[in-house]
């Protein structure tokens, strides 16, 4: 592990996170932003962040991006905000509202 970078408590659902991240694990930097550049998903913003982030990082260490893969990509889920909808009959339905941990790990190839 060369470097890396994290996003907390992100306003996303993991499950919504990890399609998005199967696309570009293993794969170059370079590589892996262009594939993200030409995606049309809202994960890609928040993967994006925290990959320029993981990248300066290994600069800031004398490493080049284009030395660079991605050795490990993990979202895990975070804290839940649960809220309440009105419902039938007086009832109340309950709304969760996940939060998530992107991790992602450089590594030289």
């Amino acid at each position: 592990m060369i470097s890396k970078a994290e996003g907390k408590f992100l306003r996303i659902s993991p499950s919504k996170v990890r399609p998005v991240m199967d696309l570009i694990r293993g794969k170059d930097v370079i590589i892996a932003q262009s594939i993200l550049l030409h995606l049309n998903k809202r994960p890609k913003e928040y993967i994006i962040k925290i990959l320029k982030s993981a990248t300066a990082n290994a600069k800031i260490k004398g490493f080049g991006a284009d030395k660079l893969f991605i050795s490990k990509i993990v979202c895990n889920p975070g804290p839940m905000w649960k809220r309440f909808k009105a419902a039938a009959f007086g009832r109340a339905a309950s709304i969760v509202k996940r939060t998530a941990h992107i991790k992602i790990e450089l590594d030289l190839r």
